[in-house]
């Protein structure tokens, strides 16, 4: 390695790691408003490769007609200026994201969607033309073209490596979304500064005015929302999710990501809610009576989010033992913060659940399944090798509670989830949530009947809460059949099923 060329490899580690670092935040900067389905990622990957490879064809012709170190680092000061701007740039545009998931507008959806995309278009093509500048300039004969070029692709590889983990497991949980653009631009104008002023370009003073603009962004918007949200108390980002608390009255309601759907609900002075967690609590009643509600020994909980169910297993059923898991450890943060979500009962694990249940040797009368929230499910929770482990964990009468998506006319989700927890399970019974787009499907492990819940209602009397939960429950079942459709670990079509799903309903408004 040429020790001149020693500062063109670094930059292309830099290039390299900015690049997909850049990549990664676009998706976080995105997610808060659409969302994280595989239709997002998707364009944001495809398109960032897109803004790449036009960089690479532009940075080899650029670099040939202009084969210069202060060429390259201009190009370089430029692209790290782009990149601190965007989400500022952003955040007006995306704010027409809210009222278009509200009313579904697809034009405003798609519009702001594709506007902040085409933003990306400037800075990650400049940054596509660093790595075939560098082979340019590197190049010192020939006879070694090939080995210089591996080893510039090597390096930029390297960098874009550290690039792939860097935003979600580091910044964006400690300084967010904004400030993660904000690094990457200071890296890449530090770099672009050293080599302005190394190759002795003209106007490199200048350039130093363009990170003391993203600096002064910053600094000025520094505290801002991510999201502006109606009687919003409280916002983090952490690994997984952007994370809302919104307080209406006297309840308050756990917010993710585009915010579409309430994930935990709590009002202290109300047990019952509006959403499905109430149904949870009724899955065992569909034994053959009398099944009453002493014989519910444990719970676990996959999905606890802010612990909305856990305190209602809770209230209902006395101090049982509940084992809660949830993935990100910054909602179980924040449920014990603003959702009372402090249970001496409840047992929090942060893990995901399939792996806790692969890795538990407990049994349980009661594993419910709150994972699913359109358009978010992850197929290794939904395929029938998991809802065999979970039989595996269950007593013998133990029974599987699952929150299902569906739209006012489309149930091919649920009926696939029953296809599916019928490989695993004697029976599957699905109870509509009343003015909401979610089933609540149960799984049992002896053959049951929808018969046996109203069988099993004297022995609830006694406990109002859940007699009354168990006649709407009642009123509400749903005669269900069993799609062809059964998900497994090999071929879980879930997220093709979902987005068709959700595409009928913006365009069909049903």
């Amino acid at each position: 390695m040429h020790r001149q060329n020693a500062y063109l490899y670094l930059t292309a580690f830099t290039g390299g790691l900015v690049s997909l670092g850049a990549e990664m935040a676009a998706s976080r900067l995105l997610s808060t408003h659409f969302g994280t389905a595989s239709p997002v990622w998707a364009t944001v990957i495809g398109l960032i490769l897109l803004y790449l490879t036009v960089g690479y064809f532009i940075g080899g012709r650029w670099a040939d007609r202009s084969p210069y170190p202060a060429t390259l680092y201009q190009i370089i000061a430029w692209a790290a200026f782009l990149i601190g701007v965007v989400p500022f740039i952003a955040q007006p545009v995306l704010a027409l994201a809210s009222p278009g998931f509200l009313h579904f507008n697809v034009a405003m959806l798609a519009g702001s969607f594709v506007s902040v995309l085409i933003l990306f278009s400037v800075p990650i093509t400049l940054l596509g033309c660093i790595s075939p500048f560098i082979i340019r300039l590197a190049m010192r004969d020939v006879a070694d073209a090939g080995k210089t070029a591996g080893l510039v692709y090597a390096i930029s590889t390297a960098g874009s490596f550290l690039g792939t983990f860097l935003p979600d497991l580091l910044l964006v949980p400690t300084i967010g979304t904004r400030n993660t653009f904000v690094f990457f631009s200071l890296l890449l104008s530090a770099v672009a500064t050293i080599g302005l002023f190394q190759s002795r370009a003209r106007r490199r003073v200048l350039y130093m005015s363009l990170p003391a603009i993203i600096i002064l962004l910053a600094l000025v918007l520094r505290g801002q929302p991510v999201k502006a949200a109606d009687d919003s108390i409280f916002e983090t980002e952490s690994s997984y999710n952007y994370i809302q608390v919104v307080e209406t009255g006297n309840c308050r309601y756990l917010l993710l990501n585009e915010g579409q759907g309430i994930h935990s609900i709590y009002c202290p002075d109300q047990l019952s809610t509006p959403g499905p967690w109430d149904y949870f609590l009724i899955a065992p009643f569909f034994n053959a009576p009398p099944h009453p509600p002493e014989q519910v020994q444990s719970v676990a909980l996959i999905g606890l989010a802010a612990g909305t169910i856990a305190q209602q297993y809770t209230a209902a059923y006395g101090p049982l033992p509940i084992d809660g898991v949830e993935i990100d450890p910054k909602i179980v943060a924040v449920g014990q913060e603003y959702f009372g979500m402090t249970e001496p009962n409840l047992n929090v694990i942060v893990s995901d659940g399939r792996y806790f249940l692969a890795h538990s040797d407990r049994q349980y009368s009661i594993i419910g399944v709150d994972a699913y929230r359109l358009p978010y499910i992850p197929p290794h929770l939904a395929t029938v090798e998991f809802f065999q482990q979970v039989a595996n964990r269950l007593t013998p009468d133990g029974v599987i509670v699952v929150n299902v998506g569906h739209t006012v006319s489309d149930y091919r989700l649920v009926e696939a989830m029953k296809a599916t927890l019928l490989q695993a399970f004697a029976s599957v019974h699905v109870i509509d949530v009343p003015g909401s787009f979610n089933a609540i499907v149960v799984g049992t492990m002896q053959p049951t009947s929808v018969a046996n819940l109203l069988d099993n209602l004297p022995s609830l009397e006694g406990n109002e809460f859940l007699h009354t939960t168990a006649l709407r429950a009642a009123t509400n079942l749903r005669a269900t059949r069993a799609s062809d459709v059964v998900f497994t670990d090999d071929r879980a079509a879930i997220e093709f099923m979902t987005n068709a799903l959700l595409l009928d309903f913006v365009l069909k408004g049903e």
